[in-house]
């Protein structure tokens, strides 16, 4: 066998010539430099050929040998941001009533620390995962998650063909399109997120096929992608400055870059409800610090949903995904002044 083949406890028994379930024994035995479950001879052989050949552990193969455990694996795509942590006080809610606890971690969307993370969460058993970090453009992933028949479920995000709970996004974006034009709004600056992430994406779809729908000219809608964060909304707006000038109306798919947008302009003197109209996205607390409009997305019921749909997949259930309808929040930075 070549040292790059994945192998297998089936491997190392065959070349060893002992049982699968021996090899395995003393593999998984933490007693030091000894094994109960064979001779010493025998144990330094099974660990010698484990080492040549690199042999890994499958955590979930070794787990489903045991009983289910009662503990979720959740994975954000960042522990900071408010909107998953509503949506994961969701999450632990739900979980709690069903007799669950779950554990949570950040992969700051790097699909390497989420392969790291998820096989850590398999190595202390959880039954299975909800991910909040889901990308349009890394759906591999889950393609091997399905392989091995790991049970997960897609919550704030959503990805083609997967389960998942999320907020109807596109209609969001929508929502927003509709206000700023309703408020007499021409041209249009969209902060578009993150690429890759299906929220920035659909509500961003929403928005402007609306726009277009209303017969707005494409020249007149300059959107820039970028992240979510108030210094990804600062960096957004500036470049949109660059290119279009200061638009009527601006949309920020998350309120943190629609505040970072915000104090941009201002220190240059542009001013909402004078100068221009903006509108966020989820509703956040700072939304009503600052008077902001903004979609209101039901982070909290996202996450309840997302664990009962779970526990479906749990007990064998093909569940159907859920997308929960938002609201627009209707407040002073978009609304002309006199």
């Amino acid at each position: 066998m070549r040292r790059s083949e994945a192998v297998t406890l089936k491997d190392l028994a065959q070349q060893l010539g002992l049982s699968p379930s021996t090899v395995s024994r003393v593999l998984n035995d933490t007693s030091e430099g000894s094994s109960r479950w064979a001779s010493p001879e025998t144990t330094a052989r099974i660990h010698e050929l484990a080492r040549e050949l690199n042999y890994t552990r499958n955590p979930y193969a070794a787990s489903l040998r045991t009983a289910r455990s009662n503990m979720v694996g959740v994975i954000a795509p960042r522990l900071q941001d408010y909107v998953f942590a509503s949506i994961y006080e969701g999450i632990s809610e739900a979980a709690s009533e069903h007799g669950y606890f779950s554990i949570v971690s950040s992969s700051h969307d790097s699909l390497q620390a989420r392969r790291s993370l998820t096989d850590t969460m398999l190595e202390h058993r959880v039954s299975g995962f909800l991910f909040g970090d889901a990308r349009l453009d890394t759906p591999s992933f889950f393609s091997d998650f399905e392989r091995r028949g790991i049970p997960y479920v897609l919550v704030s995000r959503r990805l083609p063909g997967q389960i998942s709970a999320t907020g109807n996004d596109w209609l969001g974006g929508r929502l927003a399109a509709e206000h700023l034009l309703d408020a007499g709004c021409r041209t249009f600056g969209v902060l578009a997120g993150r690429p890759g992430a299906s929220t920035g994406v659909d509500r961003t779809e929403g928005f402007v096929e609306t726009l277009r729908a209303h017969g707005i000219p494409d020249e007149n809608i300059t959107t820039v992608y970028n992240g979510f964060d108030a210094q990804d909304g600062r960096l957004a707006i500036e470049r949109i400055l660059e290119i279009a000038g200061t638009p009527e109306g601006v949309f920020a798919t998350n309120d943190f870059a629609a505040i970072g947008a915000k104090g941009y302009l201002s220190e240059r003197g542009i001013q909402t409800s004078r100068d221009f109209l903006l509108c966020g996205y989820n509703d956040t607390p700072l939304a009503t610090g600052v008077n902001l409009t903004s979609v209101r997305s039901p982070m909290h019921e996202i996450g309840r949903h997302g664990f009962t749909l779970l526990l479906s997949v749990l007990n064998n259930e093909v569940p159907e995904s859920v997308q929960l309808e938002p609201e627009l929040i209707v407040r002073a930075s978009s609304t002309p002044a006199s």
